[in-house]
């Protein structure tokens, strides 16, 4: 009995991962929305022969390249890169088309994403191949020899979270088919940056650095035998140690200069103690140095900065990239600042035949200058931001909320904001708080936005642009020892709104603090909830430089959630992995964590269930301590026992860190899953998951939120992303479509008046009703979709293959000033599996002379019931759905009524311009088979219908009819007397002019 058990679930399981694994989700599109603001830029390059073409890497938004001086950007590693983090960026000295991509940015902060090797392009970044160095970890700089373009070495500063053996000099002397490791201190010194010697590859210089990053403090250094800078003269085969000079006690990151037209000359910027930290110089190739300078500028938080670089004409023309940007002109003994478009920099290259041409990147993204850094180009032209949170607004259409590391809290619309609005144009506002965020709208209210900055609360007033700090404890905790503080908030401590009370809000330090009167009076409602080990809490950045800045801030509460379905029950996680419950509002809680996690991770996510009060799913990241294994738990018992669901059998990928779970709200069992790398959906409730990445790049996924049937993403690198209408999903027939095609009932659609969409950037869809249907095979024959109205009378009919068009037009042709119209359209696929068509909500337009443009454009039918009817062969499948009013318009006292009114007007409008666009056709027609007088006589009727060619002609009647259709059409209103008034002079018009010819 117990093996027939176990046979049926095996056979069970194959099954169920057969359907799973059968759906292909590709019809379902994301959406970017922006921002179109920059994001964190960690490296940049250009290349000489091509003058106006430059690359950037980003810290999560992968290569970007611009081939017009920065004016515009295009990301070039999309489908080929296996992470977004990349580190340095080489192009061949003479042949720009090969291109060498070190990926892991080279800045170890605490939401650094992994590194996975090295990629090349011989075709300027149109393809991609990865050639190895997978497991390097964090890549500071890759180096092309100049004479020979297939050989190249690398500086691999390592894993960031652990100690790893691929940490090292590496070259490859055939373009990356083999590497040789070519210098290795130990398995946590790796190396941040390498140069080759001017004239002769074949000297090397390396800067060693001994770097890790913990959830609660930054390794940035060690002792003098851990790090420093090496020479090797003959390709790297033997190595010596740089000394002379150079500090002699501990020792961190290194960046290293030589000079192009001096190759006696080398610069490093050094992280070391007090005033043995910044740039020092050596003018015989290394043999000993002088310290220039201990500005401390030059080495601010170094293991996030750190860079240095010269001037490719002139070696005393130094820059260094740190907090902030400094350009010596004196061999670096003296500094002054530079202003650039964003603060907190990282790179620089100056065209060697022209410097004042150069590109620089920092933590708002790249920017080119031709003037030596004077002015420069936008940063508002490469959608990289990265956002920690999303939220939501009930606006409509509805906004979408975040803050963007390193820039302001942000507010998009999630689609055009209004009918007129510019396609391409970003809108955006800013609302209080800062970088780290969250941002939440109020519920109920959307003028109010509740925000987080690095632990301080605050209340924004859209209307007034004010923001009223009420911070729990009201002290600043940056530079403390956590063990010290009163209340440990993290940077991006959560801010979560009662589903219940949109005036009880609730914020976590350590504890969970709760106000009804947006902050003015806080109370605490609860013990300490974190695991708070003594070793863990201690002064960030060792042993040479102090980091504190709330970030590694251990053993603060990460996520709260109250059940939706149950006020009082809340759920807590903490960064150093304890789950909590309270199912009392606070007076008595219990720590629920799962027996068998790791411990320490960050519980990144709760989601209590919408479905049942005892069941929860939470997301934790161990990333930071050196696992990137992805933890998805789901407790059905309030946490006395944990399931996990994401195993390494079924379905998301062992290195995949866990970021955000949440399930459906009108599915059970529906999940949505973010992970480092991308997006995953689950139909079974975790059983078995399904990547759901589409057209999504690889970023790492940071929330997920479920509005009006969309999915709405933010990303640690690309902005956000939207998903519209996920309705198919919830749809049971999704998991075992099999032989027989499959329509799927289309979401209620709101009748939004929007410009059409453009593709570009941000993507507004336009308006329209979204229909997914599945077909078993790809179908050559015709697939018909028709809209029908509440009385099943055909609005409009969806042609598939427009070889059966022809029967239609007859159709059409006949059907007088009848409602219903067929159209071709190549949209309607009809390609084996999920397929989605939009319908654009229009019915029937004016008759045009052209077959393109002929009953197109339409009025948008009225807000009700329909029925979508698709017919596959012999098969006829139908869905209702209904088309609900844009609720603004009720607050203008526009009703179903005013609606229906001015449509019937609209169509006598269309009615009219129909007939004296056919008349002036016909009338056409009789003039090119007449001749004489009676072609004279019937000319002179055409110009008083037609205009006459060339600029500015007089609007003619046939002309006079459409704009009036125009002003009608715009907006749903009550007709304007005098627009009544000049159809019916319209109409006699032409009623004059049609009894002035006989037509055959």
């Amino acid at each position: 009995m117990k093996t027939f058990v176990r046979f049926l679930s095996i056979s069970t399981f194959l099954l169920s991962t057969t359907l799973v694994l059968a759906q292909d989700f590709s019809a379902f599109e994301y959406r970017t929305i922006g921002p179109s603001r920059g994001g964190r830029v960690t490296t940049v390059t250009g290349t000489p022969v091509l003058p106006g073409t430059f690359y950037l890497g980003a810290s999560g938004a992968g290569v970007w390249k611009t081939d017009d001086y920065g004016t515009s950007w295009n990301n070039v590693s999309d489908g080929f890169f296996d992470t977004p983090s990349i580190g340095a960026i080489e192009v061949a000295l003479n042949d720009p088309n090969i291109v060498y991509v070190g990926t892991g940015s080279d800045g170890l902060r605490s939401n650094i994403i992994s590194g996975k090797g090295v990629y090349k392009s011989i075709d300027a970044g149109k393809t991609w191949d990865h050639i190895g160095l997978a497991k390097a970890g964090q890549i500071g700089a890759v180096e092309i020899d100049p004479t020979n373009s297939n050989i190249v070495w690398v500086a691999a500063i390592g894993d960031a979270f652990k100690a790893n053996e691929e940490r090292g000099i590496y070259k490859t002397i055939d373009g990356g088919a083999t590497w040789e490791k070519m210098l290795h201190i130990s398995n946590t010194t790796g190396f941040a940056d390498l140069e080759l010697l001017p004239g002769n590859p074949n000297v090397v210089y390396a800067a060693a650095w001994k770097a890790q990053r913990t959830p609660w403090t930054i390794i940035s250094g060690g002792e003098n035998k851990e790090g420093g800078i090496y020479k090797s003269v003959n390709g790297g085969k033997d190595w010596i140690k740089l000394e002379t000079g150079l500090p002699k006690g501990l020792i961190g990151k290194i960046d290293l200069a030589v000079s192009v037209v001096d190759s006696s000359i080398l610069y490093a910027v050094i992280e070391a103690p007090g005033d043995e930290g910044g740039v020092y110089k050596s003018v015989d190739q290394g043999k000993t140095f002088v310290q220039t300078s201990s500005n401390k500028g030059l080495v601010n938080r170094p293991f996030y900065y750190i860079n240095i670089e010269l001037d490719p004409t002139n070696p005393d023309i130094v820059y260094s990239n740190a907090n902030p940007l400094l350009k010596s002109t004196d061999g670096g003994k003296n500094w002054t600042m530079m202003a650039v478009p964003h603060g907190d920099n990282h790179d620089i290259w100056l065209n060697p035949n022209n410097p004042d041409l150069l590109i620089q990147c920092n933590d708002g993204g790249a920017n080119v200058s031709h003037n030596g850094g004077k002015t420069w180009s936008s940063q508002f032209n490469q959608p990289t931001a990265e956002i920690y949170q999303v939220a939501v607004d009930d606006q409509y259409p509805y906004w979408i909320y975040g803050a963007q590391q390193d820039n302001t809290t942000i507010a998009i619309p999630s689609s055009a904001p209004s009918g007129t609005s510019v396609q391409g144009t970003q809108v955006m506002i800013e609302v209080g708080g800062c970088e780290t965020g969250p941002s939440i709208p109020k519920p109920g209210n959307h003028n109010i936005v509740y925000n987080n900055c690095k632990g301080r609360f605050s209340v924004y007033n859209k209307i007034t642009g004010t923001g009223r700090e009420y911070s729990i404890g009201a002290s600043n905790i940056y530079g403390h020892n956590p063990k010290d503080l009163k209340y440990r908030f993290q940077r991006v401590a959560p801010v979560h709104v009662s589903p219940h009370d949109p005036d009880v809000v609730y914020m976590g330090s350590q504890f969970v603090h709760k106000t009804r009167n947006d902050g003015v009076i806080w109370e605490t409602i609860s013990p300490d909830l974190t695991a708070f080990e003594a070793d863990k809490q201690v002064i960030s950045g060792s042993p040479i430089t102090r980091d504190i800045t709330g970030e590694e801030y251990y053993s603060t509460i990460y996520s709260i959630r109250e059940s939706k379905i149950k006020k009082d029950l809340i759920w807590t996680g903490s960064n150093d992995g304890v789950v909590s419950i309270t199912q009392d509002g606070g007076q008595t809680w219990s720590n629920v964590t799962p027996k068998k996690m790791p411990k320490g991770g960050r519980v990144e996510s709760i989601e209590p269930s919408q479905f049942d009060p005892a069941k929860a799913y939470i997301s934790v990241d161990r990333h930071l301590l050196g696992d990137a294994t992805p933890y998805f738990y789901k407790t059905v018992d309030y946490g006395k026992t944990w399931e996990l669901i994401s195993t390494t059998t079924n379905g998301i990928p062992a290195d995949y860190t866990a970021k955000v779970l949440r399930e459906d709200p009108e599915t059970a069992g529906l999940l949505y899953a973010g992970t480092e790398y991308g997006m995953f959906v689950s139909l079974d409730d975790g059983k078995l998951w399904k990547s759901f990445q589409q057209n999504l790049p690889v970023t790492p996924i940071t929330d997920i939120i479920i509005k009006r049937g969309d999915l709405v993403l933010s990303t640690m690198g690309r902005g956000f992303w939207v998903l519209d209408n996920i309705t198919s999903l919830r749809n049971t027939d999704i998991a075992t479509l099999s032989d027989s095609p499959v329509l799927f009932k289309p979401d209620n659609t709101i009748r939004y008046r929007t410009p059409r969409r453009a593709k570009g950037f941000p993507d507004y869809p336009s308006t329209g009703v979204l229909i997914d249907y599945y077909l078993p095979k790809e179908l050559k024959s015709e697939v018909k979709l028709e809209i029908l109205n509440a009385n099943k009378q055909s609005v409009a009919s969806i042609l598939s293959d427009s070889t059966k068009i022809k029967s239609s037009k007859e159709e059409v042709e006949n059907m007088g000033l009848s409602t219903t119209f067929s159209y071709f359209d190549a949209k309607l696929e009809t390609k084996k599996g999920i397929n989605r068509f939009q319908w654009d909500m229009r019915q029937k337009g004016a008759w045009s002379d052209k077959e393109s443009r002929r009953y197109k454009n339409g009025p948008v039918v009225p807000p009700g019931n329909y029925i979508a009817k698709l017919t596959v062969g012999e098969k006829i499948l139908e869905q209702p759905f209904e088309i609900l009013v844009d609720p603004r318009l009720g607050e203008e006292g526009i009703d179903n009524t005013i609606i229906l009114d001015h449509l019937a007007f609209e169509n006598k409008v269309l009615d009219l311009l129909t007939e004296a666009r056919k008349f002036q056709s016909e009338l056409e027609a009789q003039i090119k088979k007449t001749k004489g007088d009676e072609k004279a006589s019937l000319e002179t009727v055409l110009k008083e219908i037609k205009n006459d060619e060339g600029a500015y002609p007089q609007q003619m009647l046939v002309a006079q009819i459409s704009y009036l259709s125009y002003i009608v059409g715009g907006a749903d209103k009550v007709p304007g007397n005098e627009e009544v008034e000049r159809l019916k002079e319209l109409q006699q018009q032409f009623n004059s002019v049609k009894n002035k010819v006989k037509l055959n």
